[in-house]
This record gives C-alpha cells, structure tokens and sequence, in this order.
C-alpha cells in the first residue's frame, strides 16, 4: 500500500517497466532486501521470451513492478547478451539500474572529482567505455571520436538526473536512502542471514598513495620487493599478511555536512569508468580518471549501453588500487540496493501500472467476488454462451 494506491500483480511482462540487474550474488542479495513483494512466490507467471537464457525475478518495489537479473558472470559481454535478452522479453522497460559495487576514485586522484570515501554511492550521469581503442607500443590510446563514444542518455534517464540533482531530490534521496538502509540492516538481522550489513569501523578504510604497490616487503620471502610489479601470491594476499606499511596510509577527513547529522549515505553523481578490466592500479586509476573526469569503474555498463541505456547505482568497496580487499563489499552492496529503491521512489510509474485499492478489488486478488465490472464481463461471457447452445 502506497499512499492509498496498491500495485495490482501485473497480468503480464508488459507491465514492467523497470529492471535492476547485478552482477553478483552478494549484490543481488541485498537487492532482494529491499523488494517490497515477490511476484513469483507462488510460481512462475510470466515466463520469458523463446531464446531468452536470462533467468528473472518479479517484484514490487514501491509503486513500480522490477524485474530483477542476476548476470552469470561479471563484464561485458555477459551484460550486453543479458541485456539484449531483457530488451526481448520485457519491452515496455523504461529505465534500468545496474545496480551493486565499484571502485572509487579518491578526491585526491583529480582536481575535480569528490573526496570519495568507502561506503559512499555513485550514481553514472555518464558511462564511458576507456578500454575501447588502439594498443601502440608503450601506450594504450582509447578510441574517443564521437562515433566510438557511448550514446548519450535518453530523455527518460536524463529527467531522472536532472530531477536528483536539484537540492530538492538531492537532499530526499538522501534522506531515504539512509532510511532504507536502517530497514534493509534491520531486516537482515532479524532473518538471521550470514551476510554482516552494517557498516565496517573507520580504521579499516585506508587510502594508500597510487605509487604505493601491493607486493611482498620482505625479502627472503619473495623478490618482488626489489621490483615495481607484484607476484601471484602477492596479489592473492591481504594488505595484513604483507605487512603493508600503515604509516603510509593518507590521512583524509572528510568535511563535514548536515546530512552527517541524520546519517545519511553520501551519494555522487558522475561519468563512471566501465571496462572488461578489473582495476586494481592506483596509478593507472588516476591516469585514465584524470582523463576521461571519472568517479568510479565497473564491468557491466558499457556492455549493457547500447543494448538498453541504463544508471549506474554502485557502492564503493574499494580504491580500484592493489590494496582492494572485500570487506567493505557488503555494506557497498546495500548501500546501493538502499539508494536504489529511494530513486525509484523518484520515478513516476505509468497510469496503467496503478489502480485504486478497494475491498471488492482485494477480494478479487484473493479469489473473493468480482467487482461489478468484472461480474458484468462474466454474465456477458455466460449470456453469449448460453445464446451459443440455443
């Protein structure tokens, strides 16, 4: 119930307009924590497309019917084919958010990008494609004419952006998505679930300098000491077990802001980085942020763009340096599945997706007596039947 407006299940696929696919199970967890109600609980309704390999999951959220994808794996290739099977068997979307975890990029990495600190939300006002190009000796050039760029986003996505960024919807996204977050903890707790949603202690959020590699630091260990490129085991090990020096760590504070008072999540809107390359390189995270203005990097979008334009809502896990660890991925995750179901709730839904709630409607839904439209239909169905026999 929403404000005396109730979301009737949809009778079909086209009664959804928008889809939030994740590239994780971790993300489509938290997600799956913030869906209102399942469509799907009581069995498979709506089916999919003939060749549609995407496996789905109906829901309500607010006012609005999502369909949910859990991509089989990240990147890409595997968004661009999910994506292009989505198109397919739901084509009245509207929007979709590509929602779960990504890599921040420091205030410190450029003049213009924010002082991005774990746990903070990014919302994509543009997606770029920065591994799309020419491999010459010694440098990588990226393809950046206007015909190799990723399209511009549609106008439905670009009143969203606009609407978000007025002090107005900026401050209730805010506000809402804190609020969301307490219920998407709270709930997480009393089902006792394995995954820990709450936010990690300050200390464990550490900033290193971008030259300062992730590698092996004693020497009877591992020669990659003496050199600038990590090992195997060094990479697959934490910043604990090499003794990365903390002395090193960058000292941030982060200035202060009336949201800090209600605890709201900090949320940034900007051109997100998406690649087929996971980024764990300080150095080349602010080379390719400098240059292309970027907040963050991900895997999926860029895949997903040209087959259904979509917004990014991913929450930062980790620096996209070689320090990157997991422990700050589901906080992330729920952060973004919170900020999620707080900008839907900005998304006007279809007059046709909505219908009055009344008793004789909800006993209809529960197999009751029909309303007076719908008994009106059923004696013209018995009228002409019954014309039939005689």
């Amino acid at each position: 119930m929403l404000d005396g407006i109730a979301l009737a299940r949809p009778s079909s696929r086209d009664d959804f307009e928008i889809a939030i696919v994740c590239a994780l199970r971790l993300e489509f967890d938290a997600v799956c924590l913030v869906v209102d109600e399942f469509w799907d609980a009581n069995g498979d309704h709506y089916r999919r497309a003939r060749g549609d390999q995407n496996t789905y999951t109906p829901g309500r959220i607010g006012n609005h019917n999502v369909v949910l994808v859990l991509l089989p794996s990240m990147g890409k290739a595997s968004s661009a084919a999910a994506a292009a099977n989505l198109r397919h068997s739901y084509n009245s979307l509207k929007v979709v958010l590509l929602t779960g975890v990504c890599g921040g990029v420091p205030g410190l990495a450029t003049v213009a990008s924010p002082d991005i600190f774990l746990g903070d939300v990014v919302i994509s006002q543009q997606v770029v494609q920065f591994d799309f190009g020419r491999q010459y000796p010694g440098q990588f050039m990226a393809k950046e004419g206007a015909a190799d760029a990723l399209r511009r986003p549609n106008r439905e996505i670009s009143t969203i952006l606009a609407v978000i960024k007025t002090e107005h919807g900026f401050g209730r996204l805010e506000h809402n998505s804190a609020k969301v977050l307490s219920k998407l903890q709270a709930r997480a707790e009393n089902e006792e679930l394995r995954v820990d949603y709450r936010r990690p202690r300050k200390e464990t959020d550490c900033l290193f300098p971008a030259d300062y590699t992730h590698k092996h630091r004693d020497t009877t260990i591992c020669g990659c000491s003496q050199y600038s490129h990590p090992c195997p085991d060094a990479i697959a090990s934490s910043c604990d077990i090499l003794g990365c020096d903390t002395s090193q760590k960058i000292t941030r504070q982060r200035a202060a802001s009336p949201a800090d008072a209600d605890g709201r999540l900090r949320i940034y809107v900007g051109a997100v980085g998406s690649a087929d390359t996971v980024m764990k390189s300080g150095v080349d995270r602010d080379n390719i942020a400098a240059r292309h203005d970027l907040i963050a990097f991900e895997m999926e979008a860029a895949g997903m763009w040209e087959e259904l334009p979509c917004i990014v809502v991913k929450g930062v896990c980790d620096y996209a340096d070689s320090h990157k660890a997991k422990g700050w991925q589901p906080f992330s995750a729920a952060s973004a599945a919170a900020v999620t179901k707080a900008l839907l709730s900005t998304i006007q839904a279809t007059d046709r997706l909505q219908k009055r709630t009344s008793s004789k409607t909800a006993k209809l839904e529960t197999g009751g007596w029909p309303t007076s439209t719908s008994l009106t239909k059923c004696m013209m169905f018995r009228l002409i039947n019954s014309s039939e026999v005689l």
